[in-house]
């Protein structure tokens, strides 16, 4: 009995311990399984990293201009994989490429995968490249494990790997104006100013007596009133004030985009130079409040087209050194970082991953092949319109940005978004930024490093943004609690609101004006500082050689002439329809006008030579009144011209020749359908070289037609007056071609305009081929063809 209760004992201690023995097992089973997925996962990403590293050796042993153009580029980049088990099935291997022959939908993916929530991304992509250029040294560990597996795991080791960065440093502007006045006329309106028919004859009658008497009458306006300051790199600058304050004025002014007529004293510079030192237009950007774009064109093709013409700037140079230095450093960068770098330093693309950069950053890219449109053709929003303003002129390389009223039509949270992408932007890549804005939400307001607060054309405080409520609580001024900073700044210097903000309630209020407000400022402790740093140069020696711009085109002329050509024959294909339609109304007049004097009724005779006299001078005009539709399209693309050029993307001639030659084929085409349909039908001179020379001659009208209409468009630039001058010039072009009336009819003090009419030129031209012809000799009375 006592040796079966042993046994049963026995029995279940050997079974606790199977349990144990099974536990364990299963326990080192999970263990062993779990850490040989972490070898797994250990050994391919140390593969890869192997892999890339043969790769890169590849690309440094390529000649300098092909290792510029080349990057390693994931081809997987929609597979989102996090997971360290789909880490082990999908190959995320890279394949090395040349960044120009990038498309546009891997550029799109390329950029997505950067930035997927715009704020945070956008930060750590700036960071990044960051790392890569400037100065400092990181170390960067990297673990290695190594596991013999038995029962356990055992040796684990850990390698400490050193990275040195290339020590590379942003260019950086520090713009300074000291005793800034910006001076108007302005012309003094004889009674109200209201465009009334009194009035104006009023207007015309004192402006003659002005010039009888040789008096001007003009008044003088000071825009800004010996302002000075400083705007510093890696700081942004809000600037703020009441409507008419010159806000924009002086935006304009440091950018170097005012208006010549005005008069300007003081000095503006940059990193010590002075304006004529160098080419302030191109080394700084002037974001307009005004939203001009050709309706024509979609967001991307807008932006592609501005940073093809602004250039990479320095870019490509800093990229060539930082090569340089890791080459010669054995630092292999981060393929993704060195792809974009790569990308936006290569001049004259059609289409850069810029483009997607700034799309994105901005929130265009849902809407970025959308057409811009205007009154008549629908396209995207004025707020899209807005931003894509601001993109237009950040998506170049310029360091020193001037933007007026960016927010206007957009909502507090898009405004929020773009403002941090500029703080961020400001404070990683050393940028300099002035904007300004009418009502910044508390949220925005307070991203912002400085504040410069205008009024009747004078600087009421400039400073860091945390002193500003202190210097008005100096003054005797405090902000509620629940009321907007901006707001408050705004409202306290007006004469209307500024009691409501009173807080010394054991003192009467005064109406402080702007002269007493900046008399106590003049007394802050901010403007010691300021005032210490106008008074000390800045050393030219110390500027980047390529912060500044010395040329005044960012391309060379054959680049400008490649890049608006291609322009202008996108706009062409864009209104196709308009030169489709034209050529076939020109075909359906050409069929009726064969019919009208068709040759089986015509004779060789006086009489019917004034109908072939008629027929080739109808011709004539139907070729020139095909140019009218010319006038129309180019002023609506003129606002948009004058912003660009004074920008300096590209020069008159850029414009002008494109468009000159671009419609050479279509005065070719209307000519020859208009030729061939009619020379044989009506009758003409069966002369081969007198078919071509008519040919020649119409082509020709046509392309003075069209040149004359660009013209009218250009000098006139006002939509209805251009269409009127434009019918006017037409009368008297007819009028004075001598068909209506022969040249030795004309008054002896009208003969002149005979010799001004292009049409008399064309006119004598075609009938002199027509009648000099062998058939015309035999007609009696012939001398009397061209009286």
């Amino acid at each position: 009995m006592g040796h079966e209760l042993g046994k049963h004992d026995m029995m279940e201690e050997l079974a606790e311990t199977g349990r144990n023995l099974g536990s364990s097992f299963r326990h080192l089973s999970s263990s062993f399984r779990s850490t040989t997925s972490d070898l797994a996962v250990s050994s391919f990403r140390q593969n890869n990293d192997d892999e890339m590293e043969l790769q890169w050796a590849a690309i440094q042993r390529l000649p300098s201009f092909k290792r510029l153009r080349t990057s390693l580029f994931d081809h997987k980049l929609l597979n989102d994989t996090t997971k360290e088990e789909e880490e082990i099935k999908v190959d995320r291997k890279r394949k090395v490429i040349d960044v120009t022959e990038l498309g546009a939908l891997e550029r799109r993916v390329f950029i997505e995968k950067l930035i997927t929530k715009i704020e945070d991304d956008n930060l750590r992509l700036l960071k990044k490249l960051k790392e890569r250029i400037d100065r400092q040294e990181s170390i960067c560990l990297s673990f290695c494990f190594e596991a013999v597996v038995t029962i356990h795991i055992h040796d684990l080791q850990l390698k400490g790997t050193f990275v040195l960065r290339v020590g590379l440093k942003f260019p950086t502007i520090e713009v300074r104006f000291q005793n800034l006045s910006v001076e108007a006329d302005c012309e003094v309106v004889q009674g109200k100013p209201i465009p009334t028919l009194w009035n104006t004859i009023t207007s015309v009658f004192s402006a003659l007596t002005t010039v009888r008497r040789c008096k001007s009458q003009s008044y003088k306006i000071k825009v800004l009133k010996d302002i000075s300051g400083i705007i510093k790199p890696s700081r942004m600058t809000l600037l703020l004030g009441p409507p008419g304050c010159g806000k924009t004025t002086l935006l304009r002014a440091l950018s170097g985009k005012l208006n010549p007529s005005l008069k300007v004293t003081g000095e503006i510079s940059y990193n010590g130079y002075k304006f004529t030192e160098f080419v302030p237009q191109n080394t700084s950007a002037y974001i307009s409040q005004y939203d001009l774009h050709i309706s024509e064109m979609t967001v991307r093709e807008t932006l592609d087209f501005s940073a093809r013409c602004q250039g990479i700037g320095g870019r490509a140079d800093m990229l060539k050194e930082i090569s340089r230095r890791e080459k010669q450093s054995g630092i292999v960068p981060e393929p993704d970082i060195d792809t974009y770098m790569k990308a936006i330093s290569i001049e004259g693309l059609k289409g850069t991953l810029q483009t997607d950069y700034i799309l994105k950053i901005l929130g265009l890219d849902i809407c970025a092949d959308t057409i811009v449109g205007d009154a008549m053709n629908r396209g995207i929003s004025g707020g899209e319109k807005r931003r894509l303003t601001t993109g237009e002129m950040i998506i170049g390389p310029n360091k020193a940005l001037f933007m007026d009223e960016i927010s206007t039509g957009l909502d507090s949270s898009t405004t929020f978004q773009i403002v941090t992408c500029l703080q961020q932007l400001t404070h990683i890549t050393e940028a300099t930024i002035l904007v300004s804005l009418l009502q910044p939400p508390p949220e925005t307001f307070d991203l912002f490093d400085d504040i410069i607060l205008m009024a009747e054309g004078k600087i009421v405080y400039q400073g860091p943004r945390n002193y500003v409520q202190e210097f008005f609580e100096h003054c005797g001024f405090r902000c509620p609690e629940r009321k907007g900073v901006a707001d408050f700044l705004q409202e306290v210097l007006s004469e209307k609101d500024q009691a409501q903000y009173w807080y010394r309630k054991d003192q009467p209020h005064s109406f402080v004006s702007v002269d007493n407000f900046i008399v106590a400022f003049n007394k802050f402790h901010t403007v010691q500082k300021l005032n210490e740093e106008l008074c000390t140069p800045f050393h030219k020696c110390v500027s980047h050689k390529s912060a500044l711009s010395f040329n005044i085109y960012s391309l060379g002329k054959w680049e400008l002439l490649k890049t608006c050509m291609a322009r202008e024959w996108l706009l062409i294909k864009r209104n196709s329809f308009v030169y489709v339609s034209k050529t076939l109304q020109l075909v359906v007049i050409a069929l009726i006008t064969m019919t009208i004097f068709i040759r089986t009724r015509m004779k060789l005779d006086l009489v019917h030579a004034s109908y072939y006299l008629g027929s080739l001078f109808y011709a004539l005009i139907r070729l020139m009144t095909t140019g009218v539709a010319e006038l129309a399209l180019t002023v609506s693309r003129l606002s948009v011209f004058y912003k660009q050029r004074d920008c300096y993307l590209y020069p008159a001639w850029a414009y002008s020749i494109p468009a000159a030659i671009l419609k050479i084929p279509f005065s070719f085409i209307d000519a020859f359908l208009w030729t061939a349909l009619t020379y044989y039908v009506i009758g003409y001179s069966p002369e081969p070289e007198r078919f071509f020379r008519q040919l020649f001659l119409l082509f020709l009208i046509h392309q003075m037609a069209i040149s004359l209409f660009r013209f009218i468009a250009s000098v006139i630039r006002d939509p209805p007056f251009a269409a009127n001058f434009g019918l006017f010039t037409i009368m008297v072009i007819f009028l004075f071609s001598g068909f209506i009336i022969p040249q030795p009819l004309l008054p002896s003090w009208l003969k002149w305009g005979f010799w001004l009419s292009p049409l008399a030129y064309s006119e004598i031209g075609i009938a002199v081929n027509e009648f000099l012809a062998p058939r015309w000799q035999q007609v009696k009375g012939k001398h009397f063809i061209f009286c």
